[in-house]
């Protein structure tokens, strides 16, 4: 297997239990391990190893210095309308909804949920197309760095080796 960037990701206290959660949602996916950092600035902080479809994920418990924001987000694609529907179905519970399942002109079913936890995922009719990476992280730049998209993408696959540029998806005019 190909290495591969380890997202981690920062709760407040909630680390093990999202964990959990995820795990339940996505099929053939485990918590791998928990262990405990003590004395941290945050306290004890729990440490959590995950897969998700096979990809390896991280989480960590230490306190409420970040939150999450769906600048990063977690794009799920997916082969039948049903898995889109099970996993939005999950995923948006206790959530807020940031676009609503439906029709859209790159997706026959797509949807893009902040769950209970604050982390934003993006569910999606892949159809026949498939991919290698079901769960792919996705950026979006806005703001100031609006339009450095590419530049950014250069910028990371030139700092991290084997890396390449798959597809660019441009929003068209009026979207």
């Amino acid at each position: 297997m190909m290495d591969r960037i380890r997202p981690h990701l920062w709760f407040d206290t909630q680390a093990v239990e999202a964990a959990e959660f995820y795990a339940s949602t996505f099929a053939n996916s485990k918590v791998v391990d928990v262990s405990t950092i003590h004395d941290t600035p945050s306290g004890d902080t729990d440490v959590v190893s995950f897969e998700l479809l096979g990809q390896p994920f991280m989480a960590i418990s230490a306190g409420p210095l970040f939150r999450f924001n769906p600048s990063v987000s977690f794009l799920v694609r997916v082969g039948e309308a049903d898995q889109v529907d099970q996993l939005w179905g999950k995923l948006s519970a206790g959530g807020t909804t940031l676009m609503p399942l439906d029709s859209y002109p790159f997706s026959k079913r797509y949807g893009w949920t902040e769950d209970r936890y604050g982390l934003s995922w993006q569910i999606m009719l892949a159809g026949e197309e498939g991919t290698d990476q079901p769960i792919t992280p996705t950026l979006m730049f806005v703001g100031e760095v609006c339009g450095k998209t590419e530049e950014a993408i250069r910028f990371y696959t030139s700092v991290f080796l084997n890396s390449s540029i798959g597809s660019l998806l441009r929003y068209g005019k009026d979207e």
